[in-house]
């Protein structure tokens, strides 16, 4: 049976934003793919999206730590992409052995994710 680890995270629309609009580019890229990019910016309120990527993304490092997986993650290494319903859906450029499952929810505040690693192999 896999073994699995759950992670979590919160985030402020309002900080992200202030983060997109200071650094730009170079916090977009540093963070996002192209791809969230280019979903997040055809959404009418692209920092709701941004900040739900960005919760995912944190949720999902979390969820890969409490397993014990040691090595530095990079948030670009983890991609939150969108099946055509909508929902999340992760996929991982790193060593991790393993998949990782998230869910991501927002108000006009707030975006929350959670993210469940399975990890097959040790």
């Amino acid at each position: 049976m896999p073994e699995l680890y759950i992670g979590t995270d919160i985030v402020d629309i309002d900080r992200i934003k202030l983060s997109i609009e200071k650094y730009q580019t170079k916090f977009l890229d540093k963070v996002f793919s192209i791809k969230e990019q280019e979903y997040c910016q055809s959404k009418s309120k692209p920092f709701i999206h941004y900040a739900g990527k960005f919760a995912a993304k944190e949720a999902v490092i979390k969820s890969i730590k409490s397993s014990e997986y040691d090595k530095p993650i990079e948030f670009k290494s983890i991609i939150i992409l969108n099946n055509s319903d909508g929902s999340p859906y992760c996929t991982l450029n790193l060593s991790f052995k393993g998949s990782v499952k998230v869910s991501i929810s927002h108000t006009e505040n707030h975006a929350v994710a959670f993210a469940i690693a399975e990890l097959n192999d040790k």
